[in-house]
């Protein structure tokens, strides 16, 4: 049996038969088909070189039928010797033509694989954070992965499959017909015999393939979440070792045998194959052996016979499953598209406009916020199966869980809000340019979620928020990130080295802009001792770093983009006293002509502040300086007591 018809039946069979029977949404094909407009002309001649070498499928057996009857058995050996030249020039030119088809292929393909992917990461980037609260990574990377390259085997593998086994299996037919219908019939009496294993034995290899993905992607997931440096410290401190390795153990003894399983079922299979084609070329000899000796057909027409067989059952079988090969290809497509139609929660005006010139006044009127409904920001498909409409997962564990790792520990059950759960309620406050306000109260009372309304994270559910007196909503978001610059409590850094993390928040910052402004965070001692300096690699969310150390890191990068807003979401928590000296002498620096919010649990910033906002429950329960809420005996006064007054002694 031809190996260019059995490639494609064991890619069908080990593909999830159940998506045939799926239905596409509206406008698949379509879209698929603006995807392939850019590529028509290389998909064109792809398709003539397909073609041609489909063609070519009968030229060695008619060939070889003329080597025997007018050469061999008439005793011209000059004839012999061109009709063999000419079977090896066919091999040549199906050797060329398979060339060409990949080169055509690889262009076509991987220029999809380019388009699709560059789609879906931009569109993905204009998501807002409530989509990546939700959202798993991995999921995401699949679409990205597996879906993108599934997509593009609709334009390559799908497609010559289908257009090359088509007409082989019409050009091959014509010609067994032509040399004796007989012989023919007979070989065709056979097709559902070859059939017969791939309907049975399909199911069971996709149903396998399918088992074994799924184990895969669990063991995988473990391995990444392990293999972190967060999963690997949590292990070394709370885990057991011998624990650890016999559940992974028992993972992999499911991979194993899984795998097992589906290898002795391909073999079945494709054993079961082996012996109906041999089968069926037996009786061809045996059927075409009685009318050779009858001088019906030539013996050169019963060699020709038997080499189109095999170029006949492969593409047969091929076209059996084509629908399980087209329809795996426009699902995912259908899954890439579904990430492209998720609508952004968070897009720039027509008419947006940038931040005026100068110090920003930041103003808060009438503001109420309730976390948005999961359809709105996010994917079913990509949460994980919590796909109900239920809470909103906000990251880390902070106060309002906007941000991540605001309040500390014990406050990640406030992380989880649901959307009809108002989280602030008609608050209304006004930062003055160049002064500095803090905002302090209980776990869960709003004060993160506060701080990503002013970096247009979100958007308020009613009222306006303002930054040098022009409604954000009204502003390009680009314009926002560029003048309000935010440093939290769990500062990430990237797996990059300590030059590229700080060059991320102003790419063309010179080496010298570099140390000034680790010098200004007193972080360049450290950087100094570093043993590779700027291009010391920080490490897994910059786990070499100490805490201190990477948060310092944080404050630096954000002194580089030299913003004209400043968020400080606890970004001193981190700190001993005598880092968090040091480090409030580089933010005094920083802050001086510039609007600043600091959510604060340190005495010495919240005495600092020229005004402190208390919130409780989403709510503005006092405001005023230090000294003022002290006197006044409230709310103030008693986190005084439970959380300042040891500092204050």
């Amino acid at each position: 049996m031809g190996m260019r018809g059995m490639g494609g039946l064991g890619r069908s069979l080990y593909q999830d038969q159940s998506v045939k029977d799926r239905r596409l949404a509206p406008g698949t094909t379509r879209r698929v088909l603006g995807y392939a407009r850019p590529y028509r002309f290389l998909i064109g001649w792809f398709l003539a070189l397909v073609v041609a070498g489909a063609l070519l499928v009968v030229a060695t057996p008619l060939l070889l039928q003329r080597i025997i009857d007018d050469g061999v058995a008439a005793g011209d050996r000059r004839l012999v010797v061109i009709l063999a030249t000419l079977v090896a020039a066919v091999a040549v030119g199906e050797g060329l033509l398979t060339m060409l088809q990949r080169w055509f292929s690889a262009r076509i393909g991987e220029g999809l694989i380019y388009d699709l992917r560059t789609d879906v990461f931009a569109h993905v980037q204009q998501q807002s954070i409530a989509f990546f609260t939700r959202s798993q990574t991995g999921s995401l990377v699949t679409r990205l992965n597996s879906d993108v390259v599934g997509a593009q085997r609709a334009f390559t593998s799908t497609l010559s499959g289908v257009v090359s086994n088509v007409i082989s299996v019409l050009v091959v037919l014509v010609t067994m017909l032509a040399l004796s219908w007989q012989i023919t019939l007979l070989a065709l009496a056979i097709v559902p015999l070859l059939l017969l294993p791939g309907r049975r034995v399909g199911r069971r290899l996709a149903a396998l393939n399918r088992r074994g993905m799924e184990l895969n992607a669990e063991l995988g997931n473990r391995m990444t979440e392990r293999f972190n440096v967060g999963g690997a410290l949590l292990v070394k401190l709370f885990g057991s070792r011998e624990r650890e390795e016999a559940e992974y153990a028992e993972r992999a003894e499911a991979v194993r045998d899984v795998g097992v399983r589906t290898a002795m079922s391909s073999v079945v299979f494709f054993a079961a194959l082996g012996a109906m084609a041999s089968l069926a070329t037996a009786l061809v000899y045996g059927a075409g052996g009685v009318l050779a000796i009858a001088g019906s057909v030539s013996v050169g027409t019963l060699v020709a016979f038997a080499g189109l067989l095999g170029r006949l059952y492969g593409p047969v079988s091929a076209l059996s499953n084509v629908q399980v090969d087209v329809m795996s290809a426009l699902v995912s497509f259908e899954r890439v598209f579904e990430v492209l139609d998720l609508e952004p929660l968070l897009v720039d005006a027509p008419d947006a406009t940038d931040l005026p010139a100068g110090p920003l006044a930041v103003e808060l009127e009438d503001v109420s916020f309730s976390y948005p409904e999961a359809g709105s920001v996010s994917l079913a498909s990509l949460e994980g199966g919590h796909a109900d409409g239920g809470p909103v997962r906000a990251e880390g564990g902070g106060d309002d869980g906007a941000l991540g790792g605001t309040e500390g520990a014990g406050t990640s059950a406030n992380g989880l809000r649901r959307p009809d759960e108002q989280v602030l309620h008609d608050v209304s406050l006004r930062v003055e340019p160049g002064s500095m306000l803090a905002l302090v109260g209980p776990s869960g009372a709003g004060k993160t979620t506060m701080s990503t309304l002013v970096s247009r994270l979100y958007d308020p559910t009613s009222g306006t928020v303002r930054v040098g007196g022009v409604d954000l909503r009204t502003v390009r978001q680009a314009s926002i990130h560029e003048a309000i610059g935010v440093v939290t409590q769990d500062a990430h850094l990237f797996h990059d080295t300590l030059r590229a993390n700080l060059l991320y928040a102003r790419p063309e910052a010179t080496d010298d802009d570099l140390m000034a402004a680790l010098r200004a965070a007193h972080v360049e001692p450290l950087v100094l001792r570093l043993p590779d300096g700027l291009d010391t690699v920080v490490g897994d969310r910059g786990h070499r770093l100490s805490g201190g150390e990477k948060q310092r890191v944080a404050i630096a990068r954000l002194l580089l983009r030299q913003p004209r807003v400043v968020v400080l979401d606890e970004a001193t928590a981190h700190l001993d006293s005598e880092s968090e000296a040091a480090v409030q002498l580089a933010l005094d620096s920083a802050m001086t002509g510039r609007t600043s919010i600091v959510i604060a649990h340190r005495l010495s910033t919240v005495r600092r502040a020229d005004e402190i906002v208390v919130l409780d429950q989403g709510r503005i329960r006092e405001r005023g300086t230090h000294t003022a809420l002290l006197a006044a005996g409230g709310l103030y006064a008693e986190l005084y007591a439970t959380q300042f007054a040891a500092q204050d002694a």
